[in-house]
């Protein structure tokens, strides 16, 4: 059963992908849609197994890879951690397949898409439930591939193309770190395995490597690769730029790869390696930084640019800032709860812009966009039961993990958690702004509409909400984003609950749960006070624009404000996105020329060449003109070559095998008759 739970996605990718000609596109994918349900249901029954009956269960299948002594098996395990990231991506996944049905309908493509899913899905769960680093990094390409399909599933279109090589080439930057870290990990322990590598790290924590006549702790240097590798596939201030583009994909891929798949990879592994970090403070330090840093660059940009499904994408890398901060302050199982519940309400907004994005005919500028509370009545409402979730209003889901990682922040009273404090408080204003930006600009009935009047009259004569499927979906998401955080907030974080076994190890040394107990009531309300503050003010900002007639509002001091120099050049900074992508792409384009310099025209078009075949042709044409006066005879020559050609043989058997001497001295009648033969039968 627990095998089970692999194989329905890879049998539904399978029979979709191979097969779907003969199914039709809607047999396809009903197919991947009751194979995903029944997926769900398994992951249920293992969590209630697992977690709630305290059965962790590991498997061996097989013994994949015999290298002498060392052994890499293929097996499962399946603890508690294992167990509730099941639950997301199951939940997640079968959503998105029903969704899919009704929003990919019209495309001849369907059963291609629905394969695409289930292998994405398939290759997530070998992530998760893999018992060690290799089969790990199997499902870690695994996403990556499937990445690269979906996000390039309308291959004819240049950004497609563009934004999955992207996401392929940013992602393998990242690859490499984490595949350095297996080797290190391999060379230390002489095993992959989790169970042997994390009881043994307590004894080998003294020991160091030297590298250039420095001293380096071994697991320093192993979490640094970890982290490198970690902050590629989540999406990481540097690595970052993939995601922002990974949305000309179709919506869905964009729920599933934002929401519980490839984004939460990197977060799941560090995770996973709590222990390894745990013992090397100054990459927790670094986690702590690129996660405040991440975060509140992220929410400056989604206020800035007027893409829908980029504004949700740039919240995304906002909310996995969260995430690793938290992990840098040792708070792992706040970390997994707040991606647990990151998962329901960033899938709710996602297919959201879907069904909006499907009834506006593709249109995603929020700038053509107004007015639509109306005619997208349940649109509207899951929209806002979403940014609400995502703000952390209290009572939603968001408000149980996101205010708890503040809290926690504050509690360590050291500065650079106080630092970091300070940057989450921030980047839980500009959340609030940014969310209740894009409703405005989007349903509410105070913006002018300046779209074409045509979409208009059509959503006002039509009826344009989202088919059943897709109300399905977004009503399931809706009622977990209001619910689930409550639900599962006492399971993950309840006092007094051995939850997390051995999945999740914190020294006690950085345990200080008891901590935020002692926190004053302001200190603890101020995220919600400050993000409800900030949503009032700039719907009072969005509004007052329209309301108040032009002429007063040119002379206000808003509007002065608003035509200061500084403020366009700090637009026109984040609208770019910091302008990393130029960045890149010119340093990108530098490489290749010094590439093609050093490699090209120097190494291939010249040493090479002049070692290789060039360099022979020239040698023989010189010998050619300067040797003519020998050619005679044809016997002269035929003898001329022959002597020379031996002689070249003699001399490098010589030199590469110092024995040769003796075999051809006992031989030498035998080489002369040879030698003869071939003389007299030239012709």
């Amino acid at each position: 059963m627990y095998i089970l739970i692999l194989f329905l996605p890879l049998l539904s990718s399978i029979l979709s992908g191979f097969f779907g000609f003969y199914f039709s596109r809607q047999g396809s994918a009903f197919i991947s849609t009751f194979c995903l349900i029944l997926t769900w249901l398994l992951a249920l029954f293992i969590f209630y197994e697992v977690c709630l009956c305290h059965s962790i269960v590991s498997i061996h299948i097989y013994n994949w890879i015999l290298i002498q002594l060392y052994t890499i098996e293929l097996g499962l395990l399946f603890d508690t951690l294992t167990s509730s990231m099941l639950i997301v991506v199951t939940t997640i996944s079968m959503l998105v397949h029903l969704y899919s049905t009704a929003y990919m309908s019209h495309d001849p493509h369907l059963s291609r898409f629905m394969s695409y899913l289930s292998l994405f899905t398939f290759f997530m769960l070998i992530l998760v439930t893999s018992s060690n680093f290799i089969q790990l990094f199997v499902g870690w390409e695994g996403v990556g591939l499937c990445s690269y399909l979906l996000i390039n599933f309308w291959f004819t279109r240049i950004l497609a193309n563009k934004a999955a090589l992207k996401a392929m080439i940013m992602n393998r930057i990242a690859d490499v770190f984490f595949i350095i870290s297996i080797l290190i990990i391999f060379l230390t322990f002489k095993t992959t395995d989790y169970n042997i590598i994390f009881n043994i790290i307590p004894f080998i924590i003294k020991e160091n490597y030297i590298i250039m006549n420095s001293s380096f702790n071994i697991i320093t240097i192993i979490a640094f690769f970890l982290f490198i590798g970690a902050i590629g596939k989540s999406a990481q201030i540097g690595l970052h730029t993939w995601l922002p583009d990974a949305m000309e994909g179709p919506t869905p891929v964009s729920s599933l790869l934002h929401a519980a798949t490839m984004v939460t990879a990197g977060v799941f592994l560090i995770i996973r390696c709590s222990i390894i970090f745990e013992y090397s403070e100054s990459i927790l330090i670094l986690l702590i930084i690129f996660g405040g840093v991440t975060s509140i660059f992220a929410g400056i940009i989604a206020i800035c640019v007027y893409d829908l499904k980029k504004i949700i994408a740039y919240s995304t890398c906002s909310q996995l800032g969260y995430m690793f901060f938290s992990c840098g302050l040792s708070n792992y199982y706040i970390a997994f709860f707040h991606l647990f519940n990151h998962a329901f309400f960033k899938a709710l907004l996602f297919l959201s812009a879907g069904s909006l994005i499907h009834a506006f005919f593709d249109e995603q500028d929020m700038r053509r966009m107004g007015q639509l509370e109306n005619s997208l009545p349940f649109t509207y409402i899951c929209f806002i039961i979403g940014s609400l979730a995502i703000m952390g209003f209290p009572f939603l889901t968001g408000f149980y993990s996101k205010d708890l990682i503040l809290e926690f922040a504050y509690s360590r009273f050291i500065i650079d958690s106080n630092f970091i404090y300070f940057l989450g408080i921030t980047s839980a204003i500009f959340t609030s702004i940014y969310s209740i930006r894009l409703i405005f600009l989007v349903f509410s009935s105070y913006k002018e509409s300046s779209g074409f009047y045509t979409i208009y009259k059509f959503l006002s004569n039509h009826e344009v909400e989202a088919p059943w499927q897709m109300f399905i979906s977004m009503f399931v998401l809706a009622i977990s984003s209001i619910f689930i955080g409550f639900i599962f907030s006492d399971i993950f974080l309840g006092n007094g609950q051995y939850f997390w076994s051995n999945s999740i190890i914190v020294l006690p040394c950085h345990f200080y749960f008891i901590d935020i107990e002692f926190i004053h009531p302001l200190i603890k309300n101020l995220p919600v006070i400050l993000s409800l503050i900030a949503l009032l003010f700039t719907e009072y900002f969005l509004n007052l624009v329209k309301i108040w007639p032009l002429k007063y509002f040119n002379k206000s001091l808003l509007y002065k404000c608003y035509l200061y120099k500084g403020w366009f050049i700090f637009n026109s900074f984040f609208y770019n996105a910091g302008f990393f992508n130029i960045i890149y792409n010119n340093i990108y384009i530098y490489i290749l020329k010094i590439s093609y310099i050093s490699t090209n025209k120097y190494l291939d078009k010249g040493i090479f060449e002049y070692l290789g075949p060039f360099g022979f042709y020239k040698i023989f044409k010189y010998l050619h003109k300067n040797f003519q006066f020998y050619n005679y005879s044809i016997i002269f020559f035929v003898i001329f070559f022959l002597f020379i050609s031996t002689s070249i043989i003699f001399i490098l058997i010589i030199l590469f095998y110092y024995n040769a001497i003796y075999i051809i001295i006992n031989n030498l009648g035998l080489i002369v008759i040879i030698l003869l033969i071939t003389f007299f039968n030239f012709d």
